[in-house]
């Protein structure tokens, strides 16, 4: 697989697996019903933020990835990133490589640290992968989602430094 910078030709191929992800709401904030003009707001970001795309030898978008300074003003030195894998290409290492390239990118701009605000408890998969890239869980906002099939559950916030 190649990671490569998104492009507008890249949206139709994005669109399918992130409103899939969206509407069984078992990880993101976002909304369930969430539009297509919204999405593609909420993740085709302009530089100087970055989306990416995984894309496999024969051209298939296999997940994407967004990343971002957490916050503004004298908050802008930490990073903060997203990342959707079509569940379809799930445990091929698309996940571990968008988050590699993610931290690459950030230490590269000069930022300080990585800041995932809201990665949902359940979410064990995600968890263990950022985990065993050296992030850590610094707080956890319970019962901050509500997740269709298990209720309400804590979100963490998951810190590293670069």
């Amino acid at each position: 697989m190649i990671i490569r910078d998104a492009t507008d030709a890249d949206w139709p191929r994005i669109w399918p697996f992130l409103r899939r992800i969206c509407e069984a709401g078992e990880t993101f904030s976002y909304p369930t019903d969430i539009t297509e003009a919204t999405g593609r707001d909420y993740w085709m970001l302009a530089p100087p933020a970055r989306t990416v795309v995984a894309v496999a030898d024969d051209g298939t978008v296999l997940g994407t990835a967004k990343m971002n300074a957490n916050q503004g003003g004298n908050a802008a030195h930490v990073s903060s990133a997203s990342f959707m894998v079509d569940p379809a290409h799930s445990g091929r290492g698309v996940g571990r490589a968008l988050c590699a390239e993610a931290l690459r990118w950030a230490t590269a701009e000069g930022f300080r640290a990585m800041q995932f605000n809201a990665v949902v408890e359940s979410n064990a998969r995600a968890v263990k992968l950022y985990e065993s890239l050296g992030f850590r869980v610094i707080g956890t906002v319970p019962e901050g989602f509500r997740h269709p099939r298990l209720g309400y559950v804590g979100l963490h916030i998951m810190h590293r430094a670069l």
